[in-house]
């Protein structure tokens, strides 16, 4: 029976030693652990980790696994090697900063790359013991980028997902690490590859494009035989339990406590877990500056502030918890009371019961990180607001700004605007208030943590749906003999080849895309046999087409369609068309010349391409997209088509293409055998004309109409050869 396997760096549950010896078991109350409960508690689902405990001996080793098991969950063994050199070496040393954008933190040593790989692999072989193919695996977090190629080296059909929890780089990021390019094919094992934002998914877009030398089309990477789906899916909260949780008698009872204790001063709230990326020094020094521009508020405002302990024996975490230490002492010192202090500051966690109370009774939630992928408190914080009184700040930089509109958002690198912001909030009119707050509750209400996890799976679902649909058959020695036979058998053979990329490797310059004497022999023993009429179909222009066949008994369809050439005849225009509008577009595909080293411009009749094949690795994939949306934009109400070919960007009046070209033919010449072969996308016009019967047949591994598909120009020289013998 099929399974699902979620697999995370950490369990949803701490083991604990006790005094007496005995271990306890406390389930995570995460947003994670909880909407993925609805997943692997199921049937014969799994969640597979690291508990974050090393057992003291085989018998408590025995222990956590019985206990484990019966929670459906199973344990990866991690050393404190492996810890130091995979989790706070490279995960933590490495990616964490590059990822949120601190390049000045990164350690870039090759010790915690080894490490990182050695505890990848180890998730892997952990994993193969419960995985058959038909099972589904979702991989989590930045910890396990390598994890999704690696199981796929192993069940090359299974179905696996890979969230990212965490921003994902720019390009110009990114590219700072050595192992940039394997992490890239580490996830591209995955069938689907999530984020939270469409930020993040553009930059990973672009760096796979530009450093893994993938094919990038709109939110698809052609990578070898499979084509992997990259989307955004905005992680929600347990709503229901946040507002619960607020309205229980035991959060209310707290918040009386907490209320006494603060002496009905009003309360802003900030949460935090201790890290860099968090922006705490930057709320200290600007609510200092708020104290200091308004004092109208001394000693009736106090910012509760809960710092979650955090990496604490890691350098940069310990001088920050020491920085935090003085503002908060400096700021205390100089604007306290004896009857109010201005900064309650807390150094641990506390359990949902009194962080309930603590988002009842705050006016403001502070959320200003300087980058973070979604942050959750934001969104328990307007959870909790049962009389929707309460004003939320948040950060531009993180993910759920996206979502939270209706917050005040902030540079959190602007001082000044977080002070406007904080006297904003405080004055804020409570219709004001109610409004937004109603508006951004509806909305995480309906995306909530529940629908994150649906969605993503049901889009896991759906592309492995389309890979099965698009899946081309890679032609068998079974099928070359079918093939072979209907060959032979028939009296009246069309046969359609496609030049570049299909009879011979793709070559921008005529000298070096000349047929060779191998090409060239085939063909000559193709047109040889009578019952053939071959059909050179190609979208170079007439000229060098006509000279390299002068010698051989084909006809000849250029321009994607637009001339055509019975053997023996003279050139056709299959349609009269306009080319007025060159003149418009040629100064664009100029500018893009001009801006890209090695590319440049092929003119021809009816239609303008630009070549990039010459150009650097990266800069002529993105110059592409560029220049496609452009000439998108330009081509609208114009009855012109944009063209992606390899390495090349074509513009063409929309009338003319292959399929029309090739139907033309198919009426003027009666036959018992059609035979057609491309590896372009021009090409699916052709292969979309073919009746049903037709041999169809795509080079490369892309989607296509086509029935079959092979690999190489050297595939398809086989392939005639064997039709001729």
């Amino acid at each position: 029976m099929a399974k699902t396997i979620i697999v995370s760096n950490r369990l949803p549950i701490r083991v604990e030693s006790l005094e007496d010896g005995k271990l306890s078991f406390v389930p995570s109350e995460g947003g994670l652990a909880t909407g993925l409960g609805s997943v692997y508690k199921k049937g014969e689902n799994i969640w597979l980790g690291w508990t974050g405990y090393y057992p003291k001996s085989l018998t408590e080793e025995q222990k956590i696994g019985d206990y484990l098991k019966s929670e459906s969950m199973r344990p990866v063994a991690l050393t404190l090697d492996d810890v130091k050199l995979f989790y706070e070496g490279f995960s933590n040393k490495v990616l964490w900063p590059n990822f949120h954008y601190f390049p000045q933190y990164i350690e870039y040593k090759n010790e915690y790359w080894e490490a990182y790989k050695r505890v990848n692999q180890k998730f892997c072989d952990e994993i193969v013991k419960y995985i058959s193919e038909e099972d589904t695996i979702w991989v989590h977090d930045y910890q396990l980028l390598l994890l999704p190629e690696m199981i796929r080296l192993r069940f090359p059909k299974i179905s696996i997902g890979y969230f990212n929890h965490i921003p994902f780089p720019s390009y110009e990021m990114f590219r700072l690490l050595p192992w940039r390019k394997e992490l890239l094919n580490g996830l591209l094992g995955a069938d689907l590859v999530g984020f939270h934002t469409y930020d993040d998914m553009r930059h990973f877009l672009s760096s796979v494009s530009r450093l893994a030398a993938r094919s990038v089309k709109e939110q698809h990477v052609e990578n070898g035989e499979r084509v992997v789906l990259v989307d955004s899916f905005p992680m929600g909260i347990d709503y229901d339990k946040y507002e619960s949780s607020a309205a229980s008698p035991d959060t209310i009872a707290q918040e009386v406590l907490f209320r006494t204790s603060l002496q009905g001063k009003r309360v802003i709230l900030s949460i935090d877990r201790l890290d860099y990326s968090k922006g705490i020094p930057q709320r200290l020094i600007a609510f200092e500056s708020f104290l200091e521009k308004h004092p109208e508020f001394l000693n009736k405002v106090s910012l509760v502030m809960l710092v979650v302990p955090s990496r604490d024996n890691v350098e940069q975490y310990i001088q920050m918890k020491n920085e935090i230490d003085l503002l908060v002492g400096r700021i205390n010192g100089q604007y306290g009371m004896m009857d109010w202090t201005p900064i309650h500051y807390f150094y641990r966690s506390l359990p949902l019961t009194k962080l309930s109370a603590l988002y009842r009774i705050a006016e403001v939630a502070w959320v200003t990180p300087m980058r973070d992928g979604m942050n959750l408190v934001c969104k328990e914080f307007i959870a909790s607001k049962l009389d929707k009184k309460g004003v939320l700040i948040l950060s531009e930089m993180a993910g759920s700004a996206k979502e939270l509109s209706d917050a005040i958002l902030i540079n959190p690198n602007n001082a000044d605007k977080q002070v406007e912001a904080l006297h904003l909030a405080l004055t804020m009119p409570v219709e004001e208030q109610i409004r937004r707050n109603t508006i951004m509750q509806k909305s995480l209400r309906r995306y909530n943590i529940s629908h994150w996890v649906e969605v993503f799976m049901s889009n896991l679902t759906k592309i492995k749906k389309e890979q099965k649909a698009l899946e081309i058959r890679k032609l068998d020695k079974n099928d070359l003999d079918i093939i072979s036979k209907e060959y032979n058998d028939s009296h009246r053979r069309l046969i359609f080849l496609d030049y570049d990329g299909t009879l011979t490797h793709f070559f921008p310059s005529p000298d070096e895309a000349k047929p060779d004497d191998e090409l060239l022999d085939i063909l000559k023993k193709l047109t040889e046999d009578s019952r053939n009429h071959v059909v050179i179909i190609t979208g170079r222009g007439r000229d060098p087409i006509e000279e390299w066949m002068k010698d051989l008994r084909v006809s000849m369809i250029c321009e994607h369609g637009l001339w055509l050439k019975a053997y023996g005849g003279e050139w056709k225009k299959l349609k009269d068309v306009d080319d007025d509008w060159k003149q418009e577009i040629h100064p664009v595909l100029d500018s893009y010349v001009s801006r890209t080293p090695g590319s440049f411009i092929e003119m021809k009749d009816y239609s303008l391409v630009w070549h990039f094949r010459k150009v650097e690795l990266g800069l002529g994939e993105l110059r592409s997209r560029e220049l496609t949306s452009h000439l998108k934009y330009m081509a609208r109400d114009r009855h012109l088509q944009v063209l992606e070919g390899d390495m090349v960007v074509e513009i063409k009046n929309f009338e003319v293409n292959k399929g029309s070209a090739a139907k033309k033919w198919m009426k003027k010449y009666p036959a018992d055998f059609h035979f057609a072969i491309g590896d372009d996308w021009t090409d699916e016009d052709t292969f979309g004309a073919m009746p049903d019967s037709a041999i169809t047949i795509k080079v490369g591994v892309q989607n296509s109409k086509a029935r079959f598909n092979v690999e190489s120009v050297d595939d398809v020289r086989a392939l005639l050869l064997k039709m001729l013998s």
